[in-house]
């Protein structure tokens, strides 16, 4: 809430939504689609998020130099666990752009009620809210087709969405494919084991009383194979069902929200591109299921006491079958986490008060309890003359797994305390505390092969380094300080400006320590999960200003955000993993009429702040150009856009390396960094009635 952000995909202009969050316009939906099928790219113009490249539908958020699960995702009000030791499949992974309602981030200071077990902030992601009929004699009948292409990797996205509604009952489809091959660089070099075919379908279904509202959607996703250019495998299958279920009344006391979620995944990893070849099935069971329940109590007219008690359980198979007339991957089947389980309990109380105009605080305290444990484990034992000795780094490591005490439990105590002073009708500022606390994951805590191929296969990093867990690593608690400071005008419409600062102490984040070289499988470090003290530091802003409004160009204004982050470990000074450097996007927006365009100019700097022991690649800065249009109707609209105007050859300061294509090429010398992405035209259309 105070000092966090909430930004929603919708078309809504910059508004404050009240005292304690500030709203951000997206892109729309359709715009977003136009441009990239990974829901994550829509968060690509919040200056506290970045992207981890990974596959097409697939790259990882990071939150202040924070990734992956020190942050709480949710999507339909559902903690979802990504199931797989390359994290293939993230959360945002099961939502399309096309169904995404509303995204909200919370960055840095986070409301007890919206974040437990995270430490970098919390993002939600919800489907388009369901319509009900005004009219108790009519049906209201709904519908939307729309199609996208992207020129550069010959993508393409296709969705249908039908609803159906009387005043009490509503019930809605969607269904769509998304799908490209291998994209090319701003040489007009492919960059290797970068396709993908996703297809989903949901059926939601819409209750609505009085004063309550239940909704129930059940959804499934199979993403028949998904290329990574940064990881030694290959996602050859990921298939998912979901059912989530939410309830709300409004009583005359105070409001209920309630929820329920259930998602079972079987995911599986192995070789399906020429560049990347071998047999290797590598497979994953994951489940997600729990319940949120949270109630609003107005206790004054200036105090609102919200409390709330959530619970959410995840397991974990994790396994890689033998195969066939293999000395070193037979007889037996790797199993790398056999039974796993993450049980997190969770209470929470916290009060928002208005004690004048000017002043408003927000005061939470929340109470966690995680618990993990998991079975015995075994390697694939080795057959033949040489596989037992080559898999002897794994059967003793097995060994000694097994007998050690697996079961784990933490307790978190987390605190939130913020403010916002309104001094006039044009400035404000928003400053506050948090004390946040993350237990490790499976993997981190789990994984134990010893092996170079097996510690090769664990990191969802994009750097083919070797990992390997450890069972008694402590979990991770950040104290941030953040404050926010606003100018704007007097009407908060003409411009805004705002300036963020923020520090986090880390105690026992989870770093690594080197513990060897590979020699096998090529030269490449291998690591252990490990506690190490560390900070992050930085500086957010961001700025919208009305340029013209009427005459023949119709309203332009300018709107913009900065980044810049360093994160490093105390001990030692060494700069902390995948920190994005400073960055900037800056876009000249003009609307009149039917028509909606603009101009954006994203700049990066060159980075030169990284961790040596992990051989993450320098990168130098460049800047992108990019141009977008749309043209509504009646019931269509016409969507265009040019990314990479001038076919820029860039890296991906955060994208890892480029092992798909240095494999390809025979595996010899260095491997250099991720390109990113080189021209693309992108067209589409959406037709709704």
């Amino acid at each position: 809430m105070l000092g966090a952000t909430a930004l929603r995909a919708n078309a809504e202009d910059l508004v404050l939504q009240n005292v304690e969050v500030r709203a951000e316009k997206l892109q729309e939906t359709n715009a977003a689609s136009l441009n990239a099928s990974d829901t994550a790219t829509l968060l690509e113009t919040h200056p506290s998020v970045d992207l981890y490249q990974a596959g097409g539908v697939s790259a990882i958020p990071s939150i202040r130099g924070l990734n992956d699960d020190r942050i709480k995702f949710t999507v339909d009000g559902a903690s979802i666990t990504s199931a797989c030791g390359n994290h293939m499949n993230p959360a945002l992974s099961y939502v399309s752009p096309s169904n995404v309602g509303s995204i909200e981030i919370f960055a840095g200071i986070t409301p007890v009620s919206l974040g437990g077990d995270s430490i970098a902030g919390t993002i939600n992601v919800n489907s388009p809210s369901l319509n009900f009929a005004r009219d108790a004699d009519n049906l209201l009948v709904e519908g939307s087709a729309s199609s996208f292409y992207r020129s550069n990797n010959n993508g393409l996205s296709a969705d249908i969405k039908a609803s159906a509604a009387n005043q009490k009952i509503s019930i809605g489809f969607s269904g769509g494919v998304d799908r490209a091959q291998s994209y090319e660089d701003g040489h007009g070099d492919k960059v290797n084991s970068t396709q993908f075919d996703r297809r989903h379908q949901s059926v939601t279904l819409g209750l609505k009383g009085d004063a309550q509202l239940l909704t129930v959607k059940v959804a499934h996703q199979d993403i028949l194979y998904q290329g990574y250019p940064n990881q030694y495998m290959d996602m050859t299958d990921n298939n998912s069902d979901s059912v989530n279920a939410n309830y709300k009344h409004q009583f005359d006391w105070g409001k209920l929200d309630a929820s329920v979620y259930w998602q079972q995944v079987k995911h599986e990893m192995g070789f399906f591109s020429s560049e990347k070849r071998g047999m290797m099935p590598m497979k994953t069971e994951g489940k997600d299921y729990g319940y949120s329940f949270k109630l609003d109590l107005p206790i004054s007219q200036a105090h609102l006491l919200r409390v709330g008690n959530d619970y959410h359980r995840h397991t974990l198979n994790d396994y890689w079958p033998p195969v066939a007339g293999s000395d070193m991957m037979s007889p037996d089947t790797f199993k790398n986490i056999n039974n796993g389980t993450r049980d997190r309990f969770g209470v929470f109380a916290e009060v928002e008060s208005k004690w004048s105009p000017e002043w408003t605080t927000l005061l939470g305290v929340r109470d966690d309890y995680v618990k993990t444990d998991t079975g015995n484990v075994q390697s694939y034992g080795g057959s033949g003359m040489m596989g037992p000795m080559m898999n002897m780094a794994d059967t003793d490591a097995a060994m000694a797994f097994n007998a050690r005490s697996k079961s784990e439990s933490d307790n978190h105590i987390d605190l939130t305390a913020s403010a916002k002073y309104e001094g006039s009708q044009t400035n404000s500022i928003e400053f506050g505390y948090a004390r946040k606390t993350r237990s490790p994951n499976l993997y981190e805590r789990y994984t134990w092969g010893r092996g170079e191929m097996s510690m090769a296969m664990i990191g969802w990093f994009g750097d083919t380094n070797g990992y390997v867990g450890d069972i008694k690593l402590k979990p991770e608690t950040a104290n941030t300080l953040s404050a926010t400071f606003g100018w704007h005008d007097a009407n908060k419409q003409a411009w805004n400006f705002t300036l963020t600062p923020h520090y986090s102490y880390i105690q026992d984040y989870i770093g690594v320590n080197k513990i060897g070289d590979a020699m096998m499988m090529g030269m490449f470090p291998l690591f252990q999960f490990d506690n190490q003290d560390a900070q992050i530091y930085g500086l957010e802003a961001t700025w919208k200003a009305a340029l013209w409004d009427g005459g023949n160009f119709g309203q332009g204004r300018l709107a913009g955000n900065l980044g810049w982050t360093r994160g490093e470990r105390v001990s030692n000074g060494q700069d902390l993993y995948h920190i994005m450097p400073l960055h900037t996007r800056v876009a000249l927006e003009q609307n009149k009429g039917a028509w909606s365009n603009a101009v954006e100019l994203q700049l990066v700097n060159k980075k030169t702040r990284v961790d040596e022991l992990r051989l993450e690649p320098k990168t130098a800065g460049y800047g992108l150009l990019n141009l977008r249009t749309s043209y509504q109707w009646k019931h269509v609209q016409f969507d265009a856009a040019v990314n990479n105007l001038f076919d820029k050859y860039y890296e991906l300061p955060l994208g890892g390396v480029n092992y798909a294509t240095w494999n390809a090429a025979g595996g010899m010398g260095a491997i250099g960094a991720l390109p990113g992405l080189g021209r693309s035209v992108n067209v589409g259309f959406t037709l709704k009635y």
